[in-house]
């Protein structure tokens, strides 16, 4: 398998558990072409991309195929590399995408400095928030919120819970 489609599939898959990865939809398709710098903002713009992904796909579907996906890229060469022969634009555009993989843009980091530290060191904690962790700072779960109730049918604090069997 080819570098190019083997970034096809990385980029087919991203975001969807269920995809196979031989089908890529139009979101994926046009974040390849930004990740990959085939879209440049000038010469191939988001709307040239999106405009090419619905020429190529088959009509009423909702995704191409490699075979479409290299239709596209043969329709976007010439946009991006003006002045190159037809083929050399392809290679070049090919060299952009192999061995490429979606990458996580814009995702947040939990972050560690100033007052988040001590607000999270659970062995700092006192009163009642105290009683929700164990020694190691593991939560209790449902267990450290709330007062579980004792359905025995005695009064709590009675001192001869369970001699009731004993006496009659």
């Amino acid at each position: 398998m080819s570098g190019v489609e083997e970034a096809f599939r990385k980029f087919a898959t991203y975001g969807d558990t269920a995809a196979s990865g031989n089908d890529m939809t139009g979101k994926n398709f046009s974040k390849m072409c930004k990740e990959c710098g085939v879209m440049d903002g000038k010469a191939v713009t988001s709307t040239d991309v999106d405009i090419v992904f619905n020429k190529v796909k088959t009509k009423g579907a909702r995704t191409i195929t490699f075979a479409q996906f290299q239709q596209a890229m043969k329709e976007l060469c010439g946009k991006r590399f003006k002045g190159k022969a037809p083929e050399e634009a392809l290679e070049a555009v090919y060299g952009l995408l192999d061995g490429k993989e979606p990458g996580n843009v814009g995702v947040t980091k939990a972050t560690t400095v100033g007052g988040v530290e001590r607000l999270t060191d659970t062995s700092k904690y006192t009163g009642s928030h105290k009683e929700r962790f164990d020694e190691s700072g593991k939560g209790k779960g449902l267990a450290g919120r709330e007062d579980l109730t004792d359905n025995s049918g005695y009064v709590g604090a009675y001192k001869g819970a369970g001699t009731y069997d004993k006496t009659h």
